[in-house]
């Protein structure tokens, strides 16, 4: 045995949802192998004191976009479509795949401060994002978000945008044995065309990949796409075999009960982004409605741009909190219904739900220690409402991949915190603000 975990209170996300006080867990060569309320016989090679911590499951981030970190604050109190053609796509030209590789150091490691063990990020310059997970230990699913504005000149074997998807899938695709998958990608309805749609989605279908893709965030999006087409953006998506390979799409703010019901079949996961869209004001989505039909619903922060950070924690209280007030509900998504959406949902909806999501034997030791010795915790009389409506982030203490410590007490075991720093302050930020004359 690698490493004990004694003493410590197990969450562990199970079927039964046992929360197992002053317990003992076990790690053997990256997986979970004992757990138990007495110590185990065989003696571990380190033992790590859990005296006042809880274990659990580390969470999972289904929706971000890792580079977008350089923006945090940048752009505050516009909407959408302000804050994207005004702001943030005139500073993303600007990136290079020197300044992707630095802001993806540092939003891991955010993600790994606030206890996140797996991430979905679509973006480009996805080469170096891939450099910088496999670099940090992390787990990702990773996309090439492609788009198309002249159809008319489209080629899916020259497009540059589908030839990075087909390179990093050919490159990383379950890189170190599954830590990093790849994903396909289509951005949005309202940022490509069909000829796109048919060519990725056959490309997905073809390599068995999962589809990752931004649908009905605003009502004006919504909306306009049923004018263009006379169908919401899930049916015209669905009409090109967008998801006949399922996968996962982010906000799913103004999904109709059709829209519900065709994802629910389709098997593609929704991912709740309620922080991002309260601070964009395009809605709240509804959690409730999308269960009801069959859906499964994770959670993910979106970037720093729209947040502006990447706390996963936030989001679970604010996911249940958004859906009590929008139903008049108290018991609409209870705390452990959220908890499930940051780690067994989150896991299902990156087909990885046989590796992580749940302090199990035989999972992958992808965990985390939060401190419940801090006043905000205390007293303590339910522990799973306590992670949801009382901590944050910043009580994670510990946060283990496969058996493999990346974060603990304030300190990055993969991460050289300060040449990223550097890289940032010399390279990075003058590229992407400084005047140009």
């Amino acid at each position: 045995m690698d490493t004990l975990f004694s003493g410590v209170s197990v969450v562990t996300m199970d079927e039964q949802m046992r929360v197992l006080p002053d317990a003992y867990v076990g790690v053997t060569d990256g997986k979970i192998s004992y757990i138990g309320n007495k110590a185990p016989e065989e003696q571990p090679q380190m033992i790590v004191d859990g005296t006042g911590m809880v274990l659990m499951p580390g969470l999972i981030n289904c929706h971000v976009h890792l580079p977008m970190t350089i923006l945090r604050g940048y752009a505050d109190d516009h909407d959408l479509a302000t804050w994207l053609n005004d702001y943030i796509f005139p500073r993303e030209d600007r990136l290079d795949g020197r300044c992707v590789k630095a802001a993806s150091l540092l939003a891991i490691a955010e993600c790994l401060r606030f206890g996140v063990t797996s991430i979905s990020e679509m973006y480009n310059f996805c080469d170096e994002i891939a450099e910088a997970v496999a670099e940090s230990g992390i787990k990702a699913n990773i996309s090439r978000g492609t788009l198309l504005f002249d159809a008319e000149n489209f080629d899916f074997e020259t497009d540059i945008r589908c030839r990075e998807m087909v390179e990093l899938h050919e490159k990383w695709h379950n890189f170190d044995r599954g830590r990093i998958k790849v994903d396909a990608s289509v951005h949005a309805e309202y940022t490509s065309q069909y000829p796109l749609w048919d060519a990725v989605a056959e490309y997905a279908y073809n390599n068995n990949l999962a589809m990752h893709v931004h649908l009905s965030e605003t009502e004006s999006e919504h909306e306009s796409c049923k004018d263009k087409y006379g169908l919401t953006p899930a049916q015209v998506l669905d009409c090109h075999h967008l998801f006949d390979n399922g996968g996962i799409a982010a906000h799913c703010v103004w999904l109709e009960e059709a829209d519900r019901k065709l994802l629910a079949k389709r098997k593609v996961s929704a991912v709740h982004c309620p922080i991002s869209n309260a601070k964009l004001a395009s809605g709240a989505a509804d959690v409730m409605a999308m269960v009801k039909a069959g859906m499964n619903v994770c959670l993910g922060t979106d970037g720093t741009a729209s947040n502006n950070n990447l706390d996963l924690f936030e989001e679970v209280k604010a996911a249940a909190l958004m859906a009590k007030l929008k139903t008049g509900d108290p018991k609409a998504v209870s705390a452990q219904a959220a908890l499930m959406m940051a780690t067994v949902c989150g896991a299902r909806a990156q087909r990885r739900e046989r590796e992580c999501g749940m302090v199990k034997v035989g999972m992958d030791a992808d965990l985390i220690l939060l401190d419940f010795t801090q006043p905000h915790l205390i007293p303590c009389h339910n522990i799973i409402s306590n992670i949801v409506y009382a901590a944050s982030g910043h009580d994670v203490c510990m946060t283990m991949v496969r058996g493999k410590i990346l974060y603990s007490a304030g300190k990055y075991h993969t991460i050289d915190l300060k040449e990223v720093m550097k890289e940032l302050g010399s390279y990075v930020m003058p590229q992407i603000f400084a005047e140009k004359e």
